[in-house]
């Protein structure tokens, strides 16, 4: 009785950390499961981003063999003279930090095939790489043109970044970009509905997952937007603080300094810990619950085994008895035989 009481006590302590792990682990997953990525004219997957947090880590590029990859994009191109295999040439050399070569590769394709969406784009974000930010301006505009639904619609806050490096703004902030504040306080705070929020956070974390993966800290710009995506994150949902917690702390690595974002940041941490605290509160009422109902199974088994116990000593006991009386009846038999034998 004694083990079993041991092995279930056993038990219900792992079953209550299987139940904390497991709101820990939810906690962090509270969205579905979203990928992008990007897949070349060659059919070859450069890389696979996980968008269910909307924390822009940029993207995690898997190219090892960059002659060999450029080397079948352009064979693709002699063969087939599509010209989204020397689209995507250009592409790879940008990851490479081969500014000039995609530049005038780029150009090259302009002249075979004007008005491309994707070329005015890749133009503009060349420039812009390469400090030339007006020249980027323009072919970011022209793209949006050509394809007003391109990047998740997110384009009009690229041009906003650009006029910000146009104009050489010392300290811009985070109204100028998004035409929108979250107030001084410790929390933050929003007139905004969760549509508008939704929008926002969406444009902020393609554009700033698309900068993080080219421009490493600090960058000035970068950090005030990160914040923004933070403050936006944290105002959305309870579910949200650990996710708003990490934006803080990337703005804060791309050199924000504003005391604002540890205040909010100390903040998103306290409220973490509250959520895990109430929510282990929740687990600890489940286990005790549990442990109750073991307890009374525990008892309803103990009590039928004994039941078991009584029945089964009786049955011995009557066997007993039941051989000792064959025993006596069997002498008496033996006896009275041997008698009238006699006789």
């Amino acid at each position: 009785m004694f083990i079993l009481f041991q092995v279930n006590l056993t038990f219900m302590n792992r079953l209550k950390v299987f139940l904390i792990v497991l709101v820990l682990v939810s906690f962090k997953t509270f969205a579905c499961l979203n990928w992008e990525l990007k897949i070349l004219k060659n059919k070859v997957e450069i890389y696979r981003d996980r968008t269910y947090q909307y924390i822009p880590y940029g993207h995690q590029f898997k190219i090892k063999d960059f002659p060999a990859l450029i080397w079948d994009l352009e064979k693709g191109y002699e063969k087939t003279k599509d010209i989204d295999y020397l689209s995507d040439k250009g592409y790879v050399l940008i990851i490479q930090g081969k500014y000039q070569e995609a530049l005038k590769l780029y150009l090259e394709i302009e002249k075979i095939k004007p008005n491309r969406y994707s070329t005015a784009s890749n133009l503009g974000t060349l420039y812009e790489l390469m400090g030339e930010n007006q020249k980027a301006y323009e072919w970011i505009k022209k793209s949006i043109q050509l394809n007003p639904e391109s990047h998740e619609r997110s384009e009009w806050l690229h041009l906003k970044i650009l006029e910000a490096k146009i104009q050489k703004l010392q300290n811009p902030s985070g109204q100028f970009f998004i035409n929108t504040s979250f107030d001084s306080e410790v929390a933050p705070k929003t007139k905004l509905s969760y549509e508008e929020l939704d929008k926002l956070k969406h444009a902020l974390y393609f554009q700033l997952n698309e900068r993080v993966s080219f421009i490493k800290p600090k960058d000035q710009i970068i950090s005030v937007l990160l914040f923004e995506l933070g403050n936006i994150t944290n105002v959305m949902s309870e579910y949200n603080y650990k996710d708003a917690s990490e934006i803080y702390l990337l703005s804060k690595q791309y050199g924000f300094e504003n005391e604002l974002v540890n205040k909010r940041l100390i903040l998103c941490l306290k409220q973490i810990s509250n959520y895990c605290s109430q929510q282990g509160k929740q687990i600890d009422e489940v286990v005790v619950e549990l442990t109750r109902k073991n307890n009374i199974l525990n008892w309803r088994l103990s009590k039928k085994n004994e039941n078991l116990t009584l029945a089964l000593i009786c049955v011995i006991i009557f066997s007993i008895l039941l051989m000792v009386c064959l025993g006596v009846f069997f002498l008496k038999w033996k006896k009275l035989k041997k008698s009238t034998s006699t006789s």
